[in-house]
């Protein structure tokens, strides 16, 4: 639990999955990838409106 809330810390702050994978030792991407997760809110304030939208 201690290395998720890590790597969402970091993630969340705008780290790279590359260093999050090397903070955490990781040997592989692949294995820094599980940690990745889209946060919702922060895609809701920069997606665009639709075209032809209220805005």
């Amino acid at each position: 639990m201690l290395r998720r809330t890590m790597a969402t810390q970091l993630q969340r702050a705008g780290v790279s999955v590359k260093e999050i994978a090397d903070v955490l030792r990781h040997k592989s991407l692949d294995t820094a990838y599980s940690y990745a997760r889209v946060d919702v809110e922060q895609l809701r304030a920069m997606a665009l409106p639709w075209p032809g939208s209220p805005s």
